[in-house]
């Protein structure tokens, strides 16, 4: 199984309503992917995040092989979502890796 784990955080300018907003967005975009690419196992765009942590949202996704990962990435529906999430992030951080 790979593991896909990325954090952002808000571009500044955001206000906090336009911050909830495109939280609610990305989530419905990026898990709705799942659905739509074989080998997806899940994607879980977390929202909520604690103050004491340093990024403002995450997405947590697991796949079956890096070539469910390269798919994933490469399809339509994600491109689209990646375009938006580029539009209201910024210090993109991603952490892959496969466990047994």
């Amino acid at each position: 199984m790979v593991h896909h784990i990325v954090l952002w955080n808000f571009r500044e300018e955001l206000s906090v309503q336009e911050r909830k907003e495109a939280a609610a967005r990305i989530k419905r975009e990026l898990e709705a992917v799942a659905g739509q690419v074989s080998g997806v196992i899940s994607l879980k765009v977390e929202t909520e995040a604690l103050d004491s942590g340093n990024r403002d949202i995450g997405l947590i996704g697991a796949f079956e092989s890096e070539e469910a990962l390269q798919a994933y990435q490469e399809s339509p529906a994600h491109r689209a979502a990646a375009a938006y999430v580029g539009s209201v992030t910024g210090n993109r951080t991603c952490l892959d890796y496969e466990s047994q």
